[in-house]
């Protein structure tokens, strides 16, 4: 991320931890849920996020599935963007604007919170499968 001062840079780094809450480490679903209120005044729906990897793509498939989310046809700074890697979406993230253009930030298991520009979702085999914004 080229934009030393974004906001976004506070979280860059911070571990992965299936049971992670925020505010040291996280779970995807965490950071999302964590961001949005920090940064946006925007609470998100706590949801029963399993401690397996599995479990967790599942709940957070099962919620955005609901009445409470609008899908959105272009990413807007903050809304929730949904990643997958094969056939199937079960990563989230938050989308970021920054000066050179957007990307998202997540948290993958392995490297902990990450900034990934749109064109570089694809080293970690990621591909956005909906961009969606709480409803309530």
């Amino acid at each position: 991320m080229t934009d030393t001062l974004h906001w976004a840079a506070e979280y860059i780094g911070l571990p992965y931890h299936p049971e992670g809450e925020g505010p040291d480490s996280f779970h995807c679903w965490a950071l999302v849920r964590y961001v949005s209120e920090k940064q946006f005044s925007r609470p998100l729906p706590e949801i029963d996020v399993p401690k397996n990897a599995l479990g967790q793509m599942q709940a957070i498939r099962d919620e955005l599935a609901g009445s409470r989310w609008q899908k959105l046809q272009a990413p807007c700074e903050g809304a929730c963007v949904v990643l997958r890697q094969g056939r199937r979406p079960g990563h989230i993230g938050m989308w970021v604007e920054t000066a050179t253009g957007g990307g998202v930030l997540h948290c993958i298991e392995r490297l902990g919170v990450v900034f990934q520009p749109i064109d570089q979702l694809s080293v970690h085999g990621y591909r956005i499968s909906g961009i969606y914004q709480f409803k309530g």
